[in-house]
């Protein structure tokens, strides 16, 4: 299917970023594909983007029921209107975003995933540099207005994760949007910035470097407690406290993407390994839904779920 031949979303299906990693001189780049699930998670239709080069990231729809994703590597924003047909992107300058949340203003937080000039690990990919400095990125959080106008820059401290360059790679807000909280993905730290001071906060939880504990997604829930993901676990923290409230085991590891559902109970989260998509049940502690994706090892990296129109 051409990528604008629209999406066809209905609400409560799922759209999953799903590139085919088909170039053998690069492990993180091949044809842009969006995948498309009933809320059963039987598969509806596959999506091309032809204008993306590396992993599609990210997945957010926006109050007007638009869906925003992300290739954090080629520095590209993609936008699909409510009917699921491409519409232009807003210029928000050329950075690494990744990830994107909407405030009630009508204001956009979008999210820097690298940071720094090296990698403390090999690397099978190519990341961009900027020109005037030879870095990655300085893994800040952007605010934009209503029109693609940036209005502030918050100098977000970051972890690096394993490889030392991934910078604010996934966002949470709080109910007053005055707490940003987030990860950098594989990192032992789960990080707050106060948007209203422009100040850092304390760590909400932090684990020495050397703790083998690593974050992933994360997303507040519907009882106002902050969901995420731990790589073999989703845990349910305080979000005032840290405490972990529960903890829900998932098959193996690499669960790194996730949705709250909007029946306040699901949970959509994706493995980064092996491709699998499942929606979990928090009251029944089981997953209700499975789907494998084909030709998705190590590209899963954005989840939605479409909502009411």
């Amino acid at each position: 299917m051409r990528e604008d031949d629209g999406l066809g979303v209905l609400p409560g299906d799922v759209l999953v970023g799903a590139t085919r990693l088909n170039n053998p001189d690069d492990d993180h780049a091949g044809a842009g594909r969006i995948l498309h699930y009933d809320a059963a998670l039987a598969l509806k239709a596959s999506h091309a983007v032809t204008d993306t080069t590396h992993v599609i990231a990210g997945l957010a729809f926006d109050p007007q029921g638009a869906l925003w994703a992300f290739d954090y590597q080629a520095h590209k924003v993609l936008c699909f209107d409510r009917e699921g047909r491409r519409a232009a992107a807003p210029n928000l300058g050329s950075r690494s975003y990744s990830n994107i949340l909407f405030c009630r203003d009508g204001s956009m937080l979008l999210g820097e995933h690298l940071v720094g000039a090296e990698s403390r690990v090999p690397l099978g990919t190519s990341l961009q540099r900027d020109p005037q400095t030879g870095r990655f990125g300085e893994g800040h959080v952007f605010r934009f207005d209503g029109e693609g106008r940036q209005v502030a820059e918050y100098a977000t401290a970051t972890h690096g994760g394993m490889g030392g360059f991934l910078g604010v790679t996934m966002t949470a807000l709080s109910a007053d949007e005055r707490v940003l909280y987030y990860v950098s993905e594989t990192g032992p730290r789960l990080m707050r910035y106060d948007l209203v001071e422009d100040r850092q906060l304390p760590d909400l939880v932090s684990y020495p470097d050397d703790s083998r504990q690593m974050f992933f997604d994360l997303a507040f829930l519907a009882d106002g407690t902050l969901g995420v993901l731990r790589g073999d676990r989703l845990e349910r923290l305080d979000a005032g406290s840290g405490e972990c409230l529960e903890s829900h085991p998932l098959d193996g590891f690499g669960w790194a993407t996730l949705c709250p559902c909007a029946d306040g109970d699901g949970i959509l989260a994706t493995n980064f390994f092996t491709g699998e998509l499942v929606r979990y049940s928090l009251s029944r502690r089981e997953v209700q839904a499975r789907a494998l994706v084909e030709d998705a090892r190590r590209s899963l990296a954005g989840v939605a779920e479409a909502p009411a129109a």
